[in-house]
């Protein structure tokens, strides 16, 4: 295990902050997977981990794998992803990278992340060498600057069921630009769209494929809150079962995951137990960076 991988797992100690760089700084060494042979990598969970391990860690960890084989003059333009068992957060996670193709201007990879002798999620991802061609995107939408905004401890304010959001370490600092969900379960609302201003809680160093990664973290976080915002119930306050069923991301433009973004996702459909989010990432500045689409698992119980 590498010193990083140390740090992750040995997790914040209970009486630090929920955010700054310390936080952020255990998620740089979540995603520095130790290389146990050629395509091979190990990836562990921080000790203050849910039943389950977090998607977007997984997600993030195994595209630290498929990078990790590919040469540094290809970033990575889309992957697609699959949740297929929940993960044990208590034991290490195996990624197998399969180099499916290496091209003149492409690279294709497939990582099987494993626990307990089976698959527990599936990754294709896809990178390409940097090249010139047509140039359009949709413009961001008009709305509040994230410093004018309160922070999600100040958001939770007097909801008891939600105080672990206010005490849990959170390397990504988080900035409601509508009225959050649990807030709009109150008064009747029911919005099919949500806003977040997003950042990495500290500075990143200067690895493109890291930035990439911790916006691949941070993408499977608030995503599934228009679905549920749309019928008035939420995680902790409601009887719901939910997990990430899959999960795909497009990268368009260059970007710092340590610079705020605009997360601004909606939900065109909810069945069978089932609700699909989409979301767009927005630079500061406006330029539309990612684009990502999740259907996730939502059993409402009552």
């Amino acid at each position: 295990m590498t010193e990083l991988a140390r740090q992750a797992a040995s997790g914040m100690d209970a009486g630090e902050p929920a955010g700054g760089q310390q936080v952020l700084d255990h998620l740089v060494a979540l995603l520095d997977l130790e290389k146990l042979e050629e395509n091979f990598f190990r990836g562990v969970s921080p000790a203050h981990s849910p039943v389950r391990v977090f998607g977007g860690q997984v997600a993030g960890q195994a595209l630290v794998a498929a990078g990790r084989t590919v040469p540094e003059d290809r970033g990575v333009h889309s992957l697609h992803a699959y949740f297929i068992r929940g993960g044990d957060p208590s034991v290490p996670i195996v990624y197998e990278v399969d180099r499916i193709r290496d091209g003149r201007s492409f690279t294709t990879r497939r990582v099987i992340a494993i626990q307990h002798g089976k698959a527990i999620f599936s990754l294709s991802a896809s990178f390409q060498k940097d090249e010139r061609g047509i140039e359009h995107a949709d413009g961001m939408p008009d709305v509040p600057p994230p410093d004018s905004l309160p922070t999600l401890a100040e958001r939770v304010g007097d909801f008891p069921h939600l105080s672990t959001m206010r005490t849990r370490p959170r390397p990504i600092d988080l900035r409601y630009v509508n009225d959050p969900p649990w807030l709009t379960r109150e008064t009747g609302e029911r919005p099919a769209r949500n806003q977040v201003w997003m950042r990495a809680d500290g500075v990143l160093p200067d690895e493109r494929l890291l930035h990439v990664c911790v916006l691949t973290y941070a993408s499977d976080m608030t995503l599934l809150d228009s679905p549920l915002a749309r019928h008035g119930v939420y995680w902790e306050l409601d009887k719901v079962l939910g997990a990430s069923l899959d999960h795909a991301l497009w990268f368009h433009r260059p970007f710092r995951a340590d610079e705020w973004f605009l997360y601004d996702t909606e939900t065109p459909s909810a069945s069978g137990a089932r609700g699909l989010a989409t979301g767009r990432f927005f630079a500061a500045d406006g330029t539309l960076i990612a684009t990502v689409v999740q259907e996730g698992l939502l059993r409402v119980l009552d």
